[in-house]
């Protein structure tokens, strides 16, 4: 069995895989698996995979029937997996080569603790580096861990005994599936941040990541919501504060009525409103 299993969901990006293979080959901790799950893409991304690790059998190559959507295929790529420790890898992204070293010497050195992250940086398509994105340390359930500004992200590395304590990747996220078991991790165990860029981002039109803001925004207050019924709170008041700029909105609503209009018309209150979770809405 291996140290660390390395989880990739592949949806056709088999395109972009040699640069994540060629990354993952060269680490210098080398006691790893690769297991990789292709969700019924409909270019010829398992063709190309199987090609490129042929020959290596610490790649294991597995497709879903039919098309299952992100939360699906990553929650059973951990069912697949052999190692105590896992990490996700996009077939489009990479990581540099002491990535694994680096993780797993934090998971020994931090036993009670469940998920342990880095920076990462952004890439543009030919994956050559932008800039650097910095994670921060989460220390209590508070908004950080809510996770609005990528606080936790890429390279985020979990240990499997700890992540089955809660109630693993959601099947029905289309998107912020990540967000979603992020928090999940927060909530049973600690988490470590690690200060070092890790990992590749690389930023393309085909990427279930680089879809709109807006699309975005939806699928994370999906995971909020899940997250408040899980902890019992009301989350209308953040969700006030967060979209709705509550303190704007106590000082000028009522002077202002093009302002009370604009906040009636935002998709984001209307959403909140069909969720029952903006009472305010009937007043405005």
């Amino acid at each position: 069995m291996s140290k660390i299993s390395i989880l990739i969901a592949n949806y056709n990006n088999g395109h972009f895989f040699k640069e994540c293979f060629d990354s993952i080959a060269a680490q210098t901790f080398t006691d790893w698996e690769a297991v990789i799950l292709d969700d019924a893409s409909k270019d010829n991304s398992l063709d190309l995979i199987r090609n490129i690790t042929k020959g290596d059998s610490r790649f294991k190559i597995h497709a879903n029937e039919a098309n299952k959507g992100v939360g699906y295929t990553k929650r059973k790529l951990i069912e697949l997996s052999s190692s105590e420790i896992c990490g996700f890898l996009d077939p489009d992204d990479a990581l540099t080569s002491n990535a694994l070293e680096i993780v797993f010497k934090a998971h020994s050195e931090n036993p009670e603790v469940g998920l342990v992250y880095s920076n990462f940086i952004f890439c543009d398509d030919q994956l050559n580096k932008i800039r650097t994105h910095k994670g921060t340390q989460i220390t209590g359930l508070d908004e950080k861990y809510l996770n609005f500004h990528a606080e936790i992200s890429h390279f985020a590395t979990f240990k499997k005994n700890i992540y089955n304590r809660t109630s693993g990747i959601d099947i029905y996220l289309k998107m912020a599936e990540d967000k979603d078991w992020y928090m999940k991790m927060c909530e049973v165990a600690p988490v470590k941040y690690i200060d070092e860029d890790l990992y590749l981002y690389r930023v393309h039109g085909g990427g279930i990541s680089n879809k709109s803001e807006d699309q975005a925004a939806y699928w994370h207050w999906v995971a909020l919501i899940k997250m408040a019924e899980r902890r019992n709170i009301n989350i209308e008041d953040f969700f006030l504060a967060s979209y709705v700029r509550i303190e704007q909105y106590n000082k000028e609503t009522i002077h202002n009525t093009n302002l009370k209009r604009e906040i009636k018309n935002s998709r984001w209150v209307k959403l909140g409103n069909i969720l029952g979770l903006c009472k305010f809405y009937k007043h405005l």
